[in-house]
């Protein structure tokens, strides 16, 4: 009996932690930005898609937006033709929750150029992505695929002189899926600050 329960435990487990593996579709969804415009995943099938799970006050974004790192690849894979979408899950109250305003604000100030950032206080997108962290990183091919998703890079602390020896899954994954060739790692845990969801 305790055999068969283990393995219900580890199935369980198994399920839970590859609900979104890489080669599966991704969901689609439809979210609000800071200026107030919808999108849905949808509208971009046929293009690249990175999504971002972010959080201004989190130490580990901090690492990739006051260092420029963050603006850098939002300049260099958006300027390639690749959506990016930053997307905030932090709930009304918690650590993280913008208003529409603020969070133009704070693009303005960093001199990000995401496609958009959009506001996901109810954490319906990041329910739906099973977000973990900020940062999240997911790739979406052009076939509605995921062929990433997981932490940033390979430096899982909030030092910013890491950045200069990470080897950055994020770019290795645009890369090489932009090139048409298999990404050699294609999932990772991600690291960061939890999704602030409503309690």
């Amino acid at each position: 009996m305790k055999r068969i329960w283990l393995g219900l435990v580890i199935a369980v487990i198994t399920v839970t932690a590859g609900a979104l593996p890489p080669g599966s579709v991704a969901p689609d969804f439809k979210g609000v930005d800071s200026n107030g415009v919808e999108h849905s995943l949808s509208e971009y099938r046929g293009k690249f898609v990175v999504l971002e799970w972010a959080n201004k006050g989190c130490p580990y974004e901090q690492k990739h937006y006051l260092s420029g790192n963050m603006e850098s690849l939002q300049k260099q894979w958006t300027g390639k033709g690749v959506v990016w979408l930053s997307i905030i899950s932090s709930a009304p109250g918690q650590q993280g929750y913008v208003s529409p305003a603020e969070e133009n604000d704070y693009l303005k100030t960093m001199k990000a150029s995401p496609t958009a950032a959009l506001l996901d206080p109810k954490g319906a997108i990041g329910h739906l992505y099973d977000a973990k962290t900020t940062p999240h990183m997911f790739v979406i091919d052009p076939t509605g695929k995921i062929v990433y998703q997981g932490a940033i890079d390979d430096k899982p602390t909030p030092d910013q002189a890491d950045l200069k020896t990470a080897d950055n899954y994020l770019s290795d994954a645009l890369n090489a899926a932009m090139a048409g060739k298999p990404v050699a790692v294609a999932v990772t845990k991600p690291y960061g600050c939890s999704v602030k969801y409503a309690n």
